[in-house]
């Protein structure tokens, strides 16, 4: 059995794999910017990462292939994608001897126009299909990251690839998606991770549509929004990624007033301590994207990727993975971190801003403003909310006059739209704790629409 090793992004809903090609190498498939976890898992297994495989173009993170080819792996990409740095560039057909495996090559083009979903064989055994964005489970992705004026020609493209390659292959072969649960590439947020061609004919409702013409409106229609960072990683990955090894650099630390300096320069504040800490006290003007698994997404949606950032942290807080999840979204411009924190800043006698963290309770006398994603609302919310997604709260130019309670799924988004409205000069701003997860856990009744 050739093992395959499945390495999870929870806070981008994407996996990537590494392959034991059975003869002391290995190949990546569609990896992060990081290499740690890569060379870790060959390491574990006696492997030397000699391939490793891009599927497309990623909008949503920073390619690792570029850093895994300075340590010795052969980039293989579609050769449409016109990557600008050494990679073997190959088409629909095309076959890459592994050393006893192989690995053919199928245009899939749809989620991307240059889409390569790669199979794996063994003589003319199939063994695995690492799909990437071309069939996911329970759905397939996205068609729109391209122009606007392109995605029903991609949906269209995505159907033929889905029914003249994909869907001919073997009801058991084994499939692994690049994009998986709650990846904003469309992925269902209760999917597993991998799945088959035939559990896909059963159960994916996409694969369901009658036609064409049924295929497109159902994807289409099921379209949400999506991070804006996602608009400019494509070329980010087309050049090749800056460099760093397989360590994150350190986080320079900065004295209050260099920050204060910064920050009147342009830079962006970022704080990423917990909401009950950034509630009782932050630097004026500071954006609230605590330091979690989705920290990446929230930080590529809201902060733009051509200013300084400068970070506030606490001290037990793991500055290497803020450091590792800005640089998979294409954060290379990183300041510094706040020297000493909090404590330091009020020592310097520098001013103080604070924002309500308040209790189910507290929502009485105010309105509740709701900034979680479309689905998520409808699903179920606070009677009377008004709903705005966090991602376009900055674009929206009137909300509810007078006190505002802002809610999301359990806080951390509801502080982050906080901040925001606080740099608008919003003072009468409250963040419910626990969100509609702990509405719902008091018994309280969620509308839904």
């Amino acid at each position: 059995m050739t093992e395959i090793v499945t390495i999870r992004d929870e806070g981008l809903g994407n996996a990537s794999y590494l392959v034991d090609l059975g003869d002391g190498r290995g190949l990546a498939l569609d990896p992060s910017r990081d290499p740690g976890p890569y060379l870790a898992a060959a390491a574990h297994r006696g492997l030397r990462l000699t391939f490793a495989a891009e599927t497309h173009l990623h909008a949503d993170f920073v390619s690792g292939s570029r850093e895994l080819a300075t340590m010795g792996a052969t980039v293989l990409a579609p050769a449409a994608a016109g990557l600008q740095f050494p990679h073997r560039g190959l088409g629909d057909g095309d076959e890459v001897d592994l050393g006893g495996l192989g690995l053919r090559a199928l245009a899939t083009p749809g989620h991307t126009p240059e889409h390569l979903a790669w199979l794996l064989a063994d003589g003319a055994r199939p063994l695995a299909l690492f799909s990437g964005g071309s069939l996911l489970v329970g759905a397939v992705a996205r068609t729109d990251l391209i122009s606007p004026d392109r995605t029903q020609e991609l949906a269209r493209a995505l159907w033929r690839s889905l029914h003249e390659r994909i869907l001919t292959l073997p009801d058991d072969l084994g499939v692994y998606p690049t994009h998986g649960a709650g990846s904003f590439c469309s992925a269902p947020t209760d999917a597993e991770p991998t799945t088959t061609i035939g559990h896909q004919k059963q159960a994916n409702p996409l694969l369901a549509a009658p036609d064409e013409d049924g295929f497109v409106k159902l994807l289409l229609g099921g379209l949400g929004s999506y991070p804006r960072y996602f608009l400019r990683l494509r070329e980010t990955n087309r050049r090749g990624p800056r460099l760093y090894g397989d360590s994150a650099p350190p986080l320079a630390p900065l004295p209050p007033e260099q920050v204060r300096r910064l920050v009147t320069e342009g830079a962006e504040l970022v704080d990423a301590r917990p909401i009950g800490a950034f509630a009782a006290g932050h630097v004026p003007g500071a954006l609230s994207v605590p330091l979690r698994p989705s920290f990446a997404t929230w930080l590529g949606w809201l902060v733009a990727d051509d200013r300084p950032l400068v970070v506030v942290i606490d001290p037990g807080q793991d500055r290497g993975e803020l450091v590792r999840q800005a640089l998979k979204v294409g954060y290379e411009r990183l300041a510094g971190e706040l020297a000493g924190g909090m404590a330091a800043w009020r020592s310097a006698g520098l001013p103080v801003a604070s924002i309500p963290l308040v209790g189910l309770d507290g929502v009485e006398g105010r309105r509740v403003l709701d900034v979680r994603q479309d689905a998520e609302f409808t699903a179920g919310h606070v009677p009377g909310a008004v709903h705005v997604e966090l991602g376009t709260l900055t674009d929206q130019p009137g909300l509810p006059a007078g006190p505002v309670a802002v809610i999301c799924g359990h806080g951390e988004r509801a502080m982050t739209a906080a901040s925001l409205l606080a740099r608008r000069g919003r003072h009468d701003i409250s963040v419910v704790d626990g969100g509609t997860s702990a509405w719902a856990a008091a018994g309280r009744r969620l509308e839904q629409r």
